[in-house]
């Protein structure tokens, strides 16, 4: 398959609730790069890059993210694919 990049936006509880670093590990184990930021306004923004099959699951997973999250929307946008992240970062 070809390697994709997908830009999301996650919105609910997803602040305070580990979803970061639970989607690093998901993302690490899945062999994706890129990173995830929280946003100002509440939600976090996850910036991927991989094989189409893993950012679906990335994408699937996110969907409800760590136990303690309540996810209620993500907002998906396929981009085209660079290659510029080396792994998967938290970005404070």
């Amino acid at each position: 398959m070809a390697n994709k990049r997908v830009q999301m936006i996650v919105r609910g509880r997803v602040q305070g609730v580990f979803f970061r670093a639970a989607a690093q590990r998901e993302a690490r184990r899945l062999g994706i790069t890129g990173w995830v930021k929280n946003r100002a306004d509440g939600s976090v923004e996850v910036m991927a890059e991989g094989d189409e099959e893993s950012i679906r699951e990335l994408s699937l997973w996110a969907n409800h993210g760590p136990s303690a999250a309540r996810v209620d929307n993500v907002d998906i946008r396929w981009r085209g694919y660079t290659g510029e992240w080396p792994e998967f970062s938290i970005i404070e």
